[in-house]
C-alpha cells in the first residue's frame, strides 16, 4: 500500500486488531452508529478512533465495508460498563482543545528542531575532521551523533503521528525521510508498533511494548500468573539488576535492528529498505576514511548504544511504572490515564524526553503538536479531578528510578508466588 491511503488504513486495520479479542463480537467495539454508514445518520466516532485520525471524513470511507449497527441485546458487550459521563466530558474537553487551536502547528518549532538535529550531525563530523579520530575526539563525536539521533527520534515520532501537517501525506513523506534517512528505520515498522501501543497500552498480548520475551515480568498480574506457572526463564527476582545489562545496553543496536531489517525484508517493503540504505550509506561515505570499514562499523554500534540508553530511560518512564494488565475495558480516558504518567516540565525535560514528558497529554490527543501539550495538561488534570482519578506527575530522577523500584516489586511478586502457591 502506498499514498495517502497506507496511513488511515493500516491505523483501522492495526486499531481493530488490538482492540478486538478472538471472543468478541466486532460491534462491540465500534459505536452503535458507524460514521458514514449509508442509511445511518452519522454520530460521534469512537474515542480511539478520532484520536488518530484528524480528517475524519476521508478514513470514514475504508470502514463502509465493515458490519454496521446494534448488537442485539442477548449478544455479549464488554463496552457497556463503561463510564458514559466520562466519556461525555472527554468528548467537551477534546472539542475546547480543538476551540483553542491546541491542534495547530507551529511549523517553526518543528524546523528549528530539525535544523539543530543537522546542526548536531555538522559538528559531529567537524570534530573528527579538525581534531582527528583519537580517543577523545571520537567520544565526543559518539555523543554528538547519538543526541542527534535521539533528538530525530522524537521528531519522526511527530510525523508519525500526524501532527505537523494538515496533509497526511506530507506528514507520512517527512516521517519516512526522518526516520528512514536521519536514522536508517522503517516507517512501517515504526506504525505497526506504535499505534498498538496508543490503542491498548499496558495491555499483555495487545501492546507490543510489553512483550518481553520471557526476560522480565511486569505489573502485577504476570508476574504472579508466572510464579502460580513455576515458569522461570531467568532470575526475574533479579530482573531490576540485569536490566541494566540486557535493557537499555541492547535494545536499539540488536533487538531493534534486528526486528526492522527483518520486517523490511519480510514484508517486501522495499520503499522503507531504500530509506534506511540511504543512512547507511551516507553514514559510511563520511566516517569510513576515518576509521575504515571495521571502526566506522564499531562506532556506529557505539552510537547506537549510547542512543539506546536514552531511549529506554525516556520511554520507559512514563509506562512500565504504571497499572500493567489484561484488558480491563475502561473507557479511553481511564485507559489512558492508568497506563501514563507524566514527569513535570522544564526546558530541559521537554528536549530530553522530546515532549513524552506529557505522555498522558500526548496519549489522549496523539494527533496534537507536542509544543501545545503544556496548555491542554491543566484541562485535563481537571477532569481527572472531577472523577477521582489519579493524574501522576513526577521528577525526573524520581521518574528514572521508579523503572528500577517497579521492577524490583515485580520479580518480588513472581519469587513469591513461585515458591509458595
Amino acid at each position: 500500500m502506498r499514498g495517502r491511503a497506507a496511513g488511515p488504513f493500516v491505523c483501522v486495520c492495526v486499531l481493530l486488531a488490538s482492540i478486538l479479542t478472538p471472543q468478541t463480537p466486532l460491534l462491540a467495539s465500534l459505536p452503535p452508529l458507524h460514521p458514514g454508514a449509508a442509511g445511518h445518520p452519522t454520530t460521534e466516532p469512537q474515542d480511539v478512533f478520532h484520536a488518530f485520525h484528524p480528517n475524519l471524513k476521508f478514513v470514514s470511507k475504508f470502514l463502509k465495508p465493515l458490519l454496521i449497527g446494534e448488537l442485539a441485546p442477548e449478544e455479549p458487550s464488554q463496552d457497556r460498563g463503561k463510564n458514559s459521563q466520562i466519556t461525555e466530558d472527554f468528548r467537551v474537553l477534546r472539542k475546547t482543545a480543538e476551540d483553542m487551536n491546541l491542534f495547530k502547528t507551529n511549523h517553526m518549532f518543528f524546523l528549528l528542531h530539525l535544523a539543530h538535529i543537522v546542526a548536531l550531525e555538522s559538528i559531529a563530523w567537524f570534530t573528527i575532521f579538525y581534531f582527528g579520530n583519537g580517543w577523545i575526539p571520537t567520544l565526543i563525536t559518539a555523543f554528538v551523533l547519538a543526541t542527534s539521533q535521539a533528538q530525530a527520534g522524537w521528531l519522526q515520532h511527530d510525523y508519525g503521528h500526524l501532527s505537523v501537517y494538515r496533509k497526511t501525506m506530507w506528514n507520512h513523506i517527512a516521517h519516512k525521510f526522518i526516520i528512514g534517512h536521519l536514522k536508517g528505520a522503517s516507517a512501517n515498522w515504526w506504525n505497526h508498533r506504535h499505534f498498538q501501543h496508543h490503542a491498548k497500552p499496558n495491555i499483555f498480548q495487545k501492546d507490543p511494548d510489553v512483550n518481553m520475551l520471557h526476560t522480565f515480568v511486569l505489573g502485577r498480574w504476570q508476574p504472579i500468573e508466572y510464579g502460580k506457572k513455576k515458569l522461570k526463564y531467568l532470575p526475574y527476582n533479579h530482573q531490576h539488576e540485569y536490566f541494566f545489562l540486557i535493557g537499555p545496553p541492547l535494545l536499539i543496536p540488536v533487538y531493534f535492528q534486528y526486528q526492522i531489517f527483518t520486517t523490511m525484508i519480510s514484508r517486501k517493503d522495499w520503499v522503507d529498505l531504500v530509506w534506511a540504505v540511504s543512512y547507511y550509506t551516507r553514514f559510511f561515505i563520511t566516517y569510513i576514511p576515518f576509521y575504515g570499514i571495521l571502526g566506522a562499523l564499531l562506532f556506529l554500534s557505539f552510537v547506537r548504544f549510547l542512543e539506546s540508553h536514552w531511549f529506554v530511560w525516556v520511554t520507559q518512564m512514563n509506562h512500565i511504572v504504571m497499572e500493567i494488565d489484561q484488558e480491563p475495558y475502561r473507557d479511553w480516558f481511564s485507559s489512558q490515564l492508568s497506563a501514563t504518567c507524566n514527569v513535570e516540565q522544564s526546558f530541559f525535560n521537554d528536549w530530553f524526553s522530546g515532549h513524552l514528558n506529557f505522555q498522558i497529554e500526548h496519549h489522549l490527543f496523539p494527533t496534537m503538536p507536542r509544543h501545545n501539550l503544556h496548555k491542554v495538561a491543566p484541562l485535563v488534570k481537571s477532569l481527572c479531578a472531577k472523577h477521582g482519578i489519579d493524574y501522576q506527575e513526577k521528577p525526573l530522577l524520581r521518574a528514572l528510578l521508579d523503572i528500577i523500584r517497579s521492577l524490583k516489586k515485580s520479580g518480588e511478586l513472581w519469587l513469591d508466588a513461585y515458591l509458595h502457591k
